[in-house]
């Protein structure tokens, strides 16, 4: 790579992944200035990337729509998109690609980039043959984004404190302000994050109930629930035995809008989960509940603490031994999550956002 050169990031998921190698592209444009930098995403993340000034083109990967066609059987239709979507890529002239995802999908979209370096990350599933070259993943296994500030140090880059670095448009802010004044959040409310992707990474929603009425009771703010059209479901039981207090968005926002809400809230308290981790790149006083995946605990933020309780049996990532018990998330208990509420929330009158830039 060299200044002035054209740079592709393709880490085309998931939205916590994305939320964590986001310091790449300030990394990038402080080591090469003049150069044109531009990442490949899925859909779903694209939001979290488009307002960032320092990207010069967010490319959307038709996922969907190559599977669609795929199931389908239509291969020359298929065929047709894929090419269709080489021509798009190589319109960018791009000299070199970033692999950050590592897997046979990325590595094929980055050799259908047309560039002639392609640097992979922890390549893996056969796509190291479509490298130029491959970094392992690695670095301080303890701090959050390791394996992209590793890769910036191998590369050279100036990382500087390498800090995840999302922003938002005007637009999403509007929409926030209008939703919570429709629900009669006047100022000031916490969030909750309980949902995730696999149920070894949940905590119990009997202490989510416990945990909001204690927290809305403490406080004295309403608190907030965001999650997925899938966790309505959960979310009705959680709120149900909870009380008044709690104003629930679960499946009632885009990502985007879940982003902004999550950047003006006094607190956000969440499971392994993009929404979480967006708390701390926005740097909002967060707390991350982790049981079953190996934490992060250097969050970069005085104002974000990780609660894990290592067992015997952690991590165990995708395969848990405990029958069902998820032990490690049952250790947590409702009067450490308040407990460490207290520790991080600023005190009264306290603009938390001061100093930023």
């Amino acid at each position: 790579m060299k200044n002035g050169s054209n740079i592709l990031i393709i880490r085309l998921s998931a939205i916590g992944d994305v939320v964590f190698a986001s310091p790449v592209i300030a990394a990038l444009k402080r080591s090469f200035p003049e150069s044109r930098v531009g990442w490949l995403v899925e859909p779903a993340a694209a939001p979290l990337l488009k307002h960032n000034p320092d990207l010069d083109e967010v490319i959307i990967w038709p996922k969907s729509e190559w599977k669609r066609l795929w199931e389908k059987k239509r291969f020359s239709a298929l065929w047709q998109e894929v090419r269709r979507f080489r021509l798009e890529l190589q319109k960018g002239r791009y000299d070199t690609v970033l692999d950050l995802q590592g897997l046979l999908k990325s590595g094929i979209l980055a050799w259908l980039s047309g560039a002639h370096e392609r640097i992979g990350l922890g390549s893996r599933e056969g796509s190291k043959w479509l490298m130029s070259r491959v970094i392992k993943r690695a670095g301080d296994p303890d701090r959050i984004g390791s394996e992209y500030l590793f890769l910036g140090q191998q590369l050279g880059l100036s990382t500087g404190k390498f800090e995840m670095q999302l922003v938002l448009g005007e637009s999403e802010e509007r929409s926030v302000s209008q939703l919570l004044e429709t629900e009669g959040v006047a100022s000031g409310y916490l969030v909750v994050c309980p949902f995730t992707t696999r149920p070894q990474k949940h905590w119990f929603e009997a202490r989510w109930s416990a945990l909001i009425a204690r927290l809305n009771k403490e406080f004295g703010l309403p608190l907030v629930m965001l999650g997925g059209p899938g966790d309505r479901e959960a979310s009705a039981r959680i709120c149900s035995a909870s009380g008044e207090g709690v104003v629930n968005l679960t499946g009632r926002t885009d990502l985007a809008e879940a982003a902004a809400l999550i950047r003006q809230a006094q607190l956000l308290v969440g499971v392994d989960t993009g929404l979480t981790h967006m708390g701390i790149a926005f740097s909002t006083p967060t707390i991350a509940l982790f049981g079953s995946t190996c934490p992060y605990l250097k969050t970069t933020r005085d104002n974000a603490l990780v609660l894990y309780h290592k067992l015997n049996c952690s991590p165990c990532r995708r395969s848990p031994t405990c029958q069902g018990r998820f032990d490690c998330m049952a250790a947590i208990s409702v009067e450490e999550v308040a407990g460490a509420a207290k520790q991080i929330i600023p005190p009264e009158g306290t603009d938390r956002n001061a100093g930023e830039v």
